[in-house]
């Protein structure tokens, strides 16, 4: 079955992880996605991550986490002929993205309003810090400023460690899933009213939303937001010290409450009501502790797994990446040796879904820096000796 864009054509103008991650999605989902860099200062995502030769090659990890199934152009949008490619390419494409300080692109001439004039149909979207209008428009920022800014590292911690960031990015991904999900209603949107569509998504709303439940609550209720601790209010939502490891218990609702206490042989307390649960907290805390220590970590997630209570041990990453379930799940999609510039295998995620049909796929490897600037300006009508002489002028790379 087709995949759900394939036919859509991307002008992706993005960097670093948001902007990329967004058209990556898209890119798995079916849609041409070409990833425009500047040939002299290409993304920055391409210089990072743990393998220096990768780095060095401009194929870092954090690049190849972000690049599948996109083709790659370089163009020099700062003179007037890098600005000629881009409205070309504009003029055939259904999405253009970008992810610079706001304001950027329309200083260039190459603005919504610069670009609706070329393609009507265009739906353009700009991924910033803080939006394209307010007090902050023209200030930048990445994942970890706006973690800061937004409060979330002032609920990330203990009284003990302080405000923490969260260990991923989790703003940039955030921000990622929601611009896909902004360009997939706006490409729907079109379906039905021929126009285009301005699409103004930024990092601080994103973090904010992911904080909905808590600011809602606080707002409410005037409580201070503190840090966010294991134990919601309730000793059976919480985590405990096992034999040999820790195990997060999350007996959230009545029914998963009673059953744990009938699973550890104490029906006497399976139907206890919110208010009896409240007033002998402390009493069943203890009791809590001390039968956690009687078993493994794993034991326990065996034992509470079997009686349908929510529970698992505490995993590093390589151990969850080792369970079975991931692998079933094809969470990530494996690249054996022959990739360009990256000696041996490697693994990036593919998608958090799947569909029966027409899903997510990856069909090709992150591409080498300028990989296809011969033939993505030969399709727009430069003969070669043009494109000879924008490389000689430093236009392409």
């Amino acid at each position: 079955m087709q995949r759900p864009f394939e036919g859509i054509k991307i002008v992706d103008m993005t960097h670093v992880l948001a902007g990329p991650f967004a058209t990556g999605q898209l890119a798995m989902l079916g849609a041409e996605v070409i990833k425009v860099e500047p040939p002299e200062d290409p993304d920055m995502a391409r210089s990072d991550g743990g393998d220096k030769g990768l780095a060095d090659a401009f194929m870092g990890t954090r690049f190849l986490t972000t690049g599948a199934n996109k083709r790659s152009l370089t163009v020099n949008i700062k003179t007037a002929e890098g600005r000629a490619i881009i409205e070309a390419l504009v003029r055939d494409s259904d999405v253009f993205v970008e992810n610079y300080r706001a304001g950027s692109f329309e200083a260039l001439g190459l603005g919504y309003d610069d670009l609706k004039k070329i393609n009507p149909r265009l739906i353009y979207c700009s991924l910033t810090a803080w939006g394209q209008d307010g007090p902050r428009r023209g200030q930048t920022g990445y994942d970890q400023v706006i973690q800061s800014y937004s409060g979330i590292m002032s609920i990330t911690g203990t009284e003990a460690t302080g405000p923490l960031r969260c260990g991923p990015q989790l703003v940039d991904i955030g921000a990622g899933i929601a611009t896909a999900f902004a360009i997939s209603s706006a490409l729907f949107q079109r379906e039905r009213t021929g126009r285009g569509q301005r699409i103004d998504a930024c990092l601080n709303d994103v973090a904010f939303m992911m904080m909905g439940a808590q600011i809602t609550d606080a707002l409410r209720t005037g409580r201070e937001m503190t840090y966010e601790k294991l134990e919601h209010g309730s000793p059976t939502y919480n985590q405990f010290q096992a034999s040999d490891g820790k195990v997060m218990l999350a007996a959230a609702n009545h029914r998963q409450y009673a059953r744990l206490w009938q699973a550890l042989g104490h029906p006497e307390r399976a139907n206890r009501s919110e208010a009896e649960r409240l007033a002998g907290r402390e009493e069943e805390l203890a009791l809590l502790n001390k039968i956690f220590l009687t078993k493994t970590a794993q034991e326990w997630e065996d034992f509470f797994q079997a009686h349908h209570v929510p529970a698992v041990r505490q995993r590093s990453v390589r151990e969850a990446l080792a369970d079975p379930q991931v692998a079933h799940r094809r969470a990530f999609h494996r690249f054996e040796d022959g990739s360009p510039l990256v000696e041996g295998g490697y693994s990036v995620p593919l998608a958090p879904f799947t569909f029966a049909e027409g899903g997510p796929r990856i069909d090709s490897p992150p591409p080498p820096l300028g990989r296809d600037n011969q033939d993505i300006l030969s399709a727009l009508g430069y003969r070669a000796e043009e494109i000879e002489t924008l490389r000689r002028k430093k236009v392409v790379g």
